[in-house]
């Protein structure tokens, strides 16, 4: 099945894609590098030379670059944190909306007036659910709030957004909304690494975080190596 995937810190430090095949395509927006095999392709939306922060990612290359080479079934992999003490770090969960009010969403449509109606199609997430049980839990139906980033959220931040959703990152509604405009299927995973800063008493700093996503590397890989048996 041709699904092309984006991920992060989470593929970095991966050795599961270390033989795919690694291509450059050219698009208007910027080159983008991924890896392919078969009829799937990886975009890590950081990049692998230089890995970008949330902000300065170059989203409008990284969409444009699945469209030109034909795909249109995309699953997505985010690490968020969890606004919900029901939703402990190491807890999947795929979203089915977002809130992205803190900037203005990337778009393709700087030279156009026209606009569109905000999507995260999920049309495979039914199956993905299905086909990964018992192994993985999947919560569906989840919020994503998206912030600007790079750093964390203050305790301040997090009182005022915690209750527009479940799961608060950085980067799942440019990626959405570039899908939506270019006629791609989005479909949502995304891997709770933290609670979000001052929830259950927390507190986070970077490195406490790679510490986090560390803890769960072995898991993204083994959802990975489902997922490509399932979507092959």
């Amino acid at each position: 099945m041709k699904v092309a995937f984006i991920s992060g810190t989470s593929i970095v430090n991966s050795t599961l894609f270390s033989s795919w095949e690694v291509r450059t395509v050219e698009t208007k927006y910027g080159p983008v590098t991924y890896k392919t095999r078969g009829e799937h392709a990886l975009i890590n939306r950081h990049g692998y030379s230089f890995p970008l922060p949330p902000h300065s990612i170059n989203y409008r290359a990284n969409i444009a670059a699945l469209a030109d080479l034909g795909f249109k079934d995309i699953v997505s992999l985010n690490s968020v944190g969890s606004l919900k003490r029901e939703l402990p770090p190491g807890t999947f969960v795929s979203c089915a909306d977002y809130v992205g009010l803190q900037q203005g969403p990337a778009t393709f449509f700087d030279q156009e007036l026209r606009g569109g109606a905000p999507l995260i199609a999920n049309n495979l997430i039914p199956q993905l659910i299905a086909a990964l049980a018992p192994e993985f839990t999947i919560h569906p139906g989840k919020v994503y709030v998206q912030m600007r980033g790079p750093r964390f959220e203050t305790k301040a931040e997090i009182r005022i957004v915690k209750d527009w959703g479940d799961v608060i990152g950085m980067t799942a509604a440019h990626e959405a909304d570039l899908c939506t405009e270019a006629g791609l299927r989005y479909n949502s995973l995304a891997l709770i690494d933290n609670y979000a800063n001052g929830l259950e008493g927390t507190e986070i700093d970077f490195a406490k975080f790679k510490d986090l996503v560390k803890d769960n590397q072995a898991k993204v890989n083994r959802l990975f190596v489902r997922l490509l048996e399932i979507l092959a």
